[in-house]
C-alpha cells in the first residue's frame, strides 16, 4: 500500500466512523439499538452501497473474534459484582442447559419446517442460541429494572458464548468428523474451567501489579488493564480453553477490585467497547450481500419465530423453575435474550469450514437478527412495565459521570505544605483565594477532611484546589505569597512572584496541575 492509499484508507475509516457516531446518537434518539445502525453503515458501504467489496470469511471470524474479546473485557469491568455473584449458578445453568435446550428446540422446528438437514438445521439453531453480550450491555443498561434480573441477563451473555461456539464447531465439522456426546460434553468443561481459571488468575496478577507499580502516567492504567483482559484471552486460547470466558471473567475481577484511576478506566474501556462495536457491526455488515437477502426473509422470520416463542421460553423454564426465579422476571429474561454480532461471527465458521449451505444461513442469520432485535430492543421496557417489574412513574438509576476538568473551565491543583512553610497555621479564610477557587479537600494524616472557612492548615497536608483557568495563575500566586510570608504577606510587599530556583518551592510548597500531569 502507498502512502497515497493509506491516507485515502485512513480517510474512508475516519468518515465511517464520524458516521457510526452518528447513528448511535440517531439510534438513542429514537429508541433503536444502535447496532441495527451500525449494520446498516456497512451495508450501505459494502458492494451493493458504496462499492467496498469485502468477502473475506477467514478475516472477518478473526477480527470478529477479537472484537468480541474487547466487548467482553468492557462488559467485565462495567458489571458490577455485587449484582452478579449471587447470579452465577442461574447464570451459568442459562448459559449451558439453556444453550443445548435452544440448540435442540431451533434445530427441529428449522428441520421439520424448513426442510434442512439434520446437521445444517442443529447448526443453525447453535448459532442462533447464544444471547449477544454487546445488544444485551448496550440496550438493557437503558431500562431501569430491578439489578437480579439485569445481573442475570448480563451473566448469561457473558458466560453462553463459549458453549455456543463449542457447538458451532461440532456441528461445522460433523460430516467430516464422527460425532462423539462424551468428547463434546468433556471439551465443553474444559473450555468453560480451563478459561475461567485462567481469566481469574491473570485478573488476580494484574490486581496485584497494578496496585504496587505507579505507572508515570494516568492514561497508563486503562490501558494495562485492558491489556491484562487480552492477555486473559490469548492465553487461554493457546491453552484450547475459552479465551471469551477468560476475558470477561478478567475484565470483571479488575473492574470490582480497588485499583487507581477506576473511573478513566472505565470510562477508556467504554470508548474501547464502542469502538470494537462500530467495527464489528460495520464489517458484519459489509459481509453480507443485499442483493442476496430478499430470498432468505422467510427462513429467517420462520427461524425468529420458533427461537422468539418456543425455544427461548423453553430453555428459561427449564433453567430457571429449580431456582425459584418468579414467572414475571422468566418471561422478561425470556423476551430479553437479545441477537446480535454474536451469531453473525459464528455463520463464518462454517462458511470457513466449508459447510455446504453455510452461505445461506449467514442472511438468514443476518435478516434474524435485523428484524428481531427491531422487534425485542424497543419492547423490553414496555414490556417490563406490563409485567409488573417497573413502574410507569420510575426514574431510572442515576448515572454519575466523571467529566474532564477542561470541559468545565476548571482546573485541579495540588498542594502539599512542607516543613517551614508559613501557610501552617493558616485559617482557610485568612488565605483570601481569589473567588472562585477553593480547597475542596484536605487529606491530613491519610485521613480525607473537608474544610471549613475556619479549619487551620498545618504541615505536611495535601490540598486539592479546585479553580478556574482564567484565576488559576491569581490562585497560584497567593498560595506563593503566604508560603514566603504568612498570613499579612501583602502587608509585606509579598505577591507570589515566580522565583527560579528550588528554594522558593521548598519555602512555599509545589503546586502541581494534576489535569497537565495526567495527560503527560
Amino acid at each position: 500500500m502507498t502512502l497515497s492509499q493509506l491516507y485515502v484508507a485512513l480517510l474512508f475509516g475516519g468518515a465511517v466512523l464520524l458516521a457510526s457516531i452518528a447513528a448511535a446518537r440517531l439510534a438513542h434518539r429514537v429508541g433503536l439499538p444502535s447496532l441495527l445502525l451500525f449494520l446498516a453503515v456497512g451495508v450501505i458501504v459494502g458492494e451493493d452501497g458504496l462499492g467496498l467489496d469485502f468477502d473475506n470469511a477467514q478475516l472477518a471470524q478473526a477480527l470478529g473474534t477479537t472484537a468480541l474479546a474487547f466487548i467482553l473485557i468492557e462488559g467485565g469491568l462495567t458489571t458490577s459484582w455485587s449484582d452478579v455473584r449471587r447470579l452465577l449458578a442461574p447464570a451459568g445453568v442459562l448459559a449451558t442447559v439453556g444453550v443445548g435446550v435452544s440448540v435442540v428446540v431451533t434445530g427441529a422446528g428449522a428441520h421439520f419446517l424448513l426442510g434442512l438437514d439434520w446437521q445444517l438445521a442443529l447448526l443453525l439453531g447453535a448459532i442462533v442460541s447464544s444471547t449477544d453480550a454487546a445488544a444485551v450491555f448496550a440496550v438493557l443498561r437503558s431500562v431501569p429494572l430491578p439489578s437480579k434480573v439485569t445481573g442475570l441477563v448480563e451473566a448469561e451473555s457473558g458466560f453462553n458464548d463459549a458453549p455456543t461456539i463449542i457447538l458451532v464447531l461440532v456441528f461445522s465439522s460433523a460430516a467430516t468428523e464422527t460425532f462423539d456426546p462424551v468428547h463434546v460434553v468433556g471439551n465443553l468443561l474444559y473450555q468453560l474451567a480451563v478459561g475461567a481459571v485462567i481469566g481469574l488468575v491473570v485478573a488476580r496478577v494484574g490486581v496485584s501489579a497494578l496496585r504496587r507499580i505507579a505507572l508515570p502516567a494516568t492514561g497508563l492504567y486503562p490501558l494495562a488493564i485492558v491489556g491484562f483482559g487480552i492477555i486473559a484471552f490469548a492465553a487461554a486460547g493457546a491453552a484450547g480453553a475459552s479465551g471469551i470466558i477468560a476475558s470477561y471473567l478478567a475484565g470483571l475481577v479488575m473492574g470490582n477490585c480497588r485499583l487507581p484511576h477506576r473511573a478513566a478506566t472505565r470510562s477508556f474501556a467504554e470508548g474501547l467497547g464502542w469502538l470494537a462495536q462500530i467495527a464489528l457491526f460495520v464489517m458484519l455488515g459489509l459481509l453480507v450481500t443485499p442483493s442476496e437477502l430478499p430470498a432468505a426473509i422467510g427462513a429467517a422470520l420462520v427461524v425468529g419465530l420458533i427461537l422468539l416463542l418456543a425455544a427461548r421460553p423453553i430453555s428459561v423454564l427449564v433453567c430457571l423453575v429449580p431456582f425459584r426465579v418468579p414467572w414475571r422476571e422468566q418471561a422478561f429474561i425470556s423476551w430479553a435474550g437479545l441477537r446480535g454480532a454474536v451469531p453473525i461471527v459464528l455463520t463464518t465458521f462454517p462458511v470457513v469450514a466449508g459447510v455446504p449451505g453455510a452461505r445461506d444461513l449467514l442472511h438468514i442469520v443476518f435478516l434474524l437478527v435485523v428484524v428481531f432485535t427491531l422487534i425485542q430492543g424497543p419492547s423490553l421496557a414496555p414490556t417490563a412495565r406490563l409485567l409488573g417489574l417497573i413502574r410507569p412513574d420510575q426514574a431510572r438509576e442515576l448515572q454519575v459521570e466523571a467529566a474532564p476538568l477542561d470541559v468545565l473551565g476548571a482546573e485541579l491543583l495540588t498542594l502539599t505544605i512542607p516543613p517551614g512553610s508559613r501557610l501552617h497555621g493558616v485559617e482557610i479564610s485568612e488565605l483570601r483565594l481569589p473567588p472562585p477557587a477553593v480547597i475542596n479537600l484536605i487529606i491530613r494524616d491519610g485521613t480525607a477532611l473537608v474544610p471549613g472557612p475556619t479549619t487551620v492548615l498545618l504541615e505536611g497536608d495535601e490540598l486539592l484546589i479546585v479553580t478556574t483557568s482564567a484565576t488559576r495563575q491569581a490562585t497560584e500566586r497567593r498560595l506563593r505569597a503566604v508560603g514566603r510570608r504568612g498570613r499579612l504577606a501583602y502587608w509585606h510587599g509579598e505577591y507570589g512572584d515566580p522565583e527560579p530556583g528550588a528554594d522558593a518551592e521548598n519555602e512555599s510548597g509545589h503546586v502541581s496541575d494534576t489535569r497537565t500531569r495526567q495527560r503527560r
